[in-house]
């Protein structure tokens, strides 16, 4: 699933989930409500996207929102915000980003630790339109 673009001026989408992430937030939406990802840190492909109840992380100018999501299920709840710290965007800026879910523990911040699960980042380098 493909994310709305939310980067001032592009019509792409940065972000994706995977079937079973999509399957897990549908879990973890009915335990906490709307959720929101945040990504501050992590180089490359295996980094974990932190998720959070929404609002409970505050976002501000160090960050940038790159997609949202609409969720099925529940439409009070579909919304789905993805932000990246702009430092971190930085090192990212040319990166297709797609969210998956593995076995295992993630951080305990993030809602899916309890879960025996945790999201993580997959990568692939965005098409070079000057190649085109």
């Amino acid at each position: 699933m493909e994310s709305s673009p939310a980067v001032e001026g592009e019509t792409f989408s940065r972000v994706a989930l995977t079937p079973a992430a999509v399957e897990l937030l549908g879990t973890l939406r009915e335990r906490h409500g709307r959720l929101m990802f945040h990504q501050s840190g992590g180089c490359c492909d295996g980094s974990a996207p932190m998720c959070y109840p929404a609002g409970d992380f505050l976002t501000g100018p160090a960050d940038v929102l790159l997609g949202v999501f609409r969720l099925p299920g529940d439409p009070a709840t579909a919304e789905l915000e993805f932000w990246m710290s702009r430092e971190q965007f930085e090192y990212w800026k040319h990166t297709l980003l797609t969210v998956d879910v593995v076995v295992g523990r993630g951080s305990g911040f993030s809602v899916e630790a309890p879960e025996g699960k945790r999201f993580l980042i997959r990568s692939a380098l965005m098409p070079d339109p000057a190649a085109s």
